[in-house]
């Protein structure tokens, strides 16, 4: 019985693992919760093996299924990474290889890659778009880019598949000399209200409707993360930015960090995903791309001096 374990079966074991019930695993695979549910007792009767117990509200994975859940995404990903190299032998190389990158991710990281990927592909030609939130994802799905680096968009659309990339710090600042850097200890929600807070805008439709991060009433609107770090710079508000964009700012005081209640110390975990069209997994040069990103990263950093003044610039607090 174990031959008749079919691809479709893993599938969909590991779409109910994912989505967190069979109900939401259908709607996922567009297929009714019955078949889902089918689907995964006949996988179970096959192997011998019960991978899910039923008994509560949801589905809840066995010690067992824990183990084979390993197994049958380690099959899935070597499936899919046959069907790339397939690809590429019946294809040849793609010719050009387009990807839309999250302003969000390092752009130290996608340099690295594109200098190893001149001397491994130098037939293949690079196209590198930058965007955020939604409009890192829409040419994905609209087939303009085969490979999209995505993250600031909680939401990755069920049409796509996803890998994980190296994570990165967010964290809230403002200027040096906003009156936010005043206060002493955390700082309250109720008190980030009153001021300002600059807010990275969507391009696209995929995030309407939805805020992402955004604390205050008041805000301001921009659609370009290097507008909105110059913005925090001179004092004009408020807001989040990614860790290795505003580096140099704290060691040099420019800018602060805001210490804000229910806020790790460190600032936010944003995750990063490499993402496709799931009927159109990357080319071999795609795959190479994904592959040297999960091994590359901008240099670690830690916050420090988060709330240093810079030279010449007189401190407005009182001592203790």
């Amino acid at each position: 019985m174990l031959e008749a374990v079919s691809l479709d079966q893993l599938r969909t074991f590991i779409a109910a693992v994912d989505e967190g019930s069979f109900s939401a695993a259908s709607r996922k695979l567009l297929r009714s919760q019955s078949v889902v549910s089918e689907t995964v007792s006949n996988l179970e009767d096959q192997i011998g093996v019960k991978l899910f117990d039923r008994s509560g509200r949801y589905p809840v994975l066995t010690p067992a299924g824990v183990v084979l859940l390993a197994d049958a995404r380690a099959i899935i990903k070597g499936v899919d990474l046959l069907k790339a190299r397939a690809k590429g032998m019946t294809t040849g190389l793609e010719p050009e290889l387009s990807v839309v990158v999250d302003v969000f991710y390092p752009i130290d990281a996608i340099t690295q890659v594109a200098r190893a990927f001149r001397q491994h592909f130098p037939g293949v030609a690079l196209r590198i778009y930058v965007e955020a939130l939604g409009a890192a994802i829409e040419p994905v799905l609209d087939g303009l880019c085969s490979v999209g680096i995505v993250g600031s968009l909680p939401t990755i659309p069920d049409t796509l598949s996803h890998e994980r990339l190296p994570s990165i710090s967010f964290l809230m600042v403002a200027a040096h000399d906003h009156p936010l850097t005043l206060h002493k200890g955390k700082v309250p929600k109720e008190l980030l209200a009153k001021y300002t807070q600059i807010v990275l805008t969507d391009r696209s439709e995929l995030s309407a409707g939805r805020e992402f991060g955004v604390m205050s009433p008041t805000t301001w609107r921009l659609a370009d993360l290097f507008a909105k770090h110059h913005f925090l710079l001179n004092g004009l508000g408020w807001g989040g930015m990614p860790l290795h964009t505003v580096q140099k700012d704290l060691d040099a005081g420019r800018l602060a960090a805001l210490p804000i209640e229910d806020v790790p110390p460190g600032g936010l975990i944003v995750e990063m995903s490499a993402v496709w069209q799931t009927k159109s997994p990357p080319g071999p040069a795609g795959r190479w791309f994904i592959d040297s990103l999960k091994n590359t990263s901008a240099p670690k950093r830690e916050v420090s001096k988060a709330r240093a003044t810079p030279k010449g610039v007189r401190s407005r607090r009182k001592k203790s």
